[in-house]
């Protein structure tokens, strides 16, 4: 096997490993049927994966920064087969989110490990592209895992779409064994000097933009199963509306750099920001209409996904001499964001209503507007 379909051997499996994270989304209503809690107590299954990955992975990656990074990978998908084997046969909720917070970590060493090593088997000059790669992999989770959790889960149990996760980890595990190099570990930067980046205030508060937009993205994202039930009660719908919404992140994803490219970084991620915030607030006022409340969850997503892409050219750019380090703060703060939003919506939906999610969310963009368009006016000062 060349290089090349190495590269793409590792997206497809980021894609698969991805799906062990977005694809609960789709399903999140069967699955609280299914271990009797509520929409909303199960909802922290995606605050504790998300907390998993945005704590658990960049310590567990420094401990075992001296293996060799096929032997990283193998203990990556290893710790991903452990999760999906307690989530498909151990009873209860309680238990459930263990298997959840085991997944995430997972989740995340596998991700880290693979771009580093797309990146050494790229060729000269493409290593960017091979990233990318890793990137679209797991980002298509977003877009094909939710509806289609939501579909297996609809025609059977929901941990149908486990077991074909799990099988697929089985046979990685396998093949990278048998194709990936043992490239060098490297030497791990400690966690004191990651976090010393946040003593820069321009850091800190653009990586607050980043916790505030998906805290917002999350309050929504982890519900819309049950918001869509509240909007329309056709199953078959709800998935095509969740496909919709997915196409929707990848022309945020391709968007954001071309607009960013014409108008300025900053006017694209004020704009997204605005996008959501305006999109969100009118959604809560015309949801009673289906078509126009798809119309604005696309529009939204396409913001949302926008701000993304976007954010870590911003990041790169205020500290270039740091730029792994800094977009590793930014993954765990886009994660930190999904276990709040996640958190905060729970406690949303079992304490008020489920149509209450989109007001909480514009206010969570507004928010990152706000500190936006302050932290510009003071670059110019």
């Amino acid at each position: 096997m060349n290089n090349t379909w190495k590269i793409y051997m590792l997206m497809i499996i980021s894609f698969f490993i991805g799906t062990s994270q977005f694809g609960i989304v789709g399903m999140l209503d069967k699955i609280s049927d299914s271990v009797g809690v509520s929409v909303a107590t199960a909802g922290q299954l995606i605050t504790v994966f998300a907390l998993g990955n945005a704590i658990g992975t960049p310590i567990v990656m420094i401990a075992i920064s001296k293996l060799n990074q096929q032997k990283q990978l193998l203990l990556a998908l290893s710790v991903v087969v452990i999760g999906i084997i307690f989530t498909l046969v151990l009873p209860g909720f309680a238990l459930l989110m263990v298997a959840r917070v085991i997944l995430g970590i997972g989740t995340g060493m596998f991700i880290v490990t693979a771009y580093d090593i797309a990146a050494k088997l790229a060729s000269p000059g493409k290593q960017g592209a091979a990233m990318a790669n890793i990137a679209m992999g797991f980002s298509s989770s977003l877009v094909f895992g939710v509806p289609i959790g939501r579909i297996i889960s609809a025609s059977y149990d929901w941990k149908a779409i486990f077991w074909i996760i799990g099988v697929f980890s089985v046979i990685a595990l396998i093949v990278v064994a048998k194709t990936i190099p043992a490239f060098e570990g490297g030497s791990s930067i400690s966690l004191s000097k990651r976090l010393s980046l946040l003593k820069n205030p321009r850091v800190a508060l653009t990586l607050s933009i980043t916790f505030f937009v998906f805290l917002g993205f999350s309050v929504v994202d982890t519900y819309i199963t049950p918001y869509l039930n509240a909007i329309t009660s056709t199953g078959t719908s709800i998935s095509a509306i969740l496909f919709a919404m997915g196409i929707a992140s990848v022309i945020g994803s391709k968007s954001g750099g071309l607009l960013a490219d014409r108008i300025g970084v900053n006017r694209t991620l004020i704009g997204s920001m605005v996008i959501q915030a305006v999109a969100l607030a009118l959604l809560s006022v015309g949801s009673e209409w289906v078509v126009s409340a798809v119309v604005l969850l696309m529009l939204w997503e396409v913001a949302c996904w926008m701000f993304g892409s976007t954010q870590n050219f911003n990041l790169v750019s205020l500290v270039p001499e740091a730029s792994s380090i800094v977009l590793s703060l930014n993954s765990s703060s886009v994660q930190l964001g999904f276990a709040a939003g996640a958190a905060v919506g729970g406690i949303i939906v079992g304490g008020t209503s489920i149509m209450s999610i989109t007001w909480i969310s514009a206010t969570s963009a507004l928010l990152a507007a706000i500190i936006a368009i302050s932290l510009s006016r003071l670059k110019k000062n």
